[in-house]
């Protein structure tokens, strides 16, 4: 019996030395930093592409364009609060990102988390949101996108979400930001 359970413990510490960690990210903003955690081994393919406009520097000097709070969300039917950003330029955008809904990943739009911005399925490139409180309508089946696939989650705030906030009390207009809120950088740590 205590050779089973010395080799049980043994072949949990070697197969969890293969889990992948989180990778620790900073944005640097105008209003301060965020320090953020990606899951790789949850949502593979949504953290790589993020991670390629990471690793190419193309969220240096764009911003955060795009609020939705509770104000300029009155209106709609399913609400939501989030703030968007990682405006590259179409011409050095790569191609669009398969979507990890959160059925897949199992990562579900709570507070702080990171998830990718997108039209249709299958076509999420730079842009990414943070979530403010929890926003089960994004996840899969949730009813913010009327195709029900939800929005592919991929990280988390660790550190910063009072600068979240910050930036979604902005001044905007039709949720868009008068003064954008300038990514200064995004780096891995």
């Amino acid at each position: 019996m205590r050779n089973k359970l010395l080799f049980l413990l043994l072949n949990l510490i070697f197969l969890n030395s293969f889990a992948q960690k989180p990778i620790p990210c900073l944005i640097k903003t105008s209003l301060g930093d965020v320090r953020v955690e990606l899951y790789p081994e949850k949502a593979p393919a949504t953290v790589a592409n993020f991670l390629k406009y990471v690793d190419n520097d193309l969220y240096d000097e764009t911003n955060f364009y795009r609020v939705c709070n509770a104000e300029n969300e009155r209106d709609r039917k399913i609400k939501i609060q989030v703030i968007q950003g990682g405006d590259v330029p179409e011409s050095k955008a790569f191609e669009p990102v398969k979507l990890e809904t959160t059925l897949q990943t199992g990562i579900r739009h709570r507070d702080g988390i990171l998830s990718m911005a997108r039209d249709t399925p299958n076509s999420a490139t730079s842009s990414f949101f943070i979530c403010i409180d929890d926003q089960s309508e994004l996840d899969f089946a949730g009813k913010r996108n009327p195709d029900g696939q939800g929005f592919a989650a991929f990280g988390k705030v660790a550190k910063g979400m009072k600068i979240v906030r910050k930036i979604q009390v902005q001044k905007d207009k039709d949720q868009y930001l008068v003064n954008p809120v300038k990514i200064i950088s995004i780096r891995r740590l």
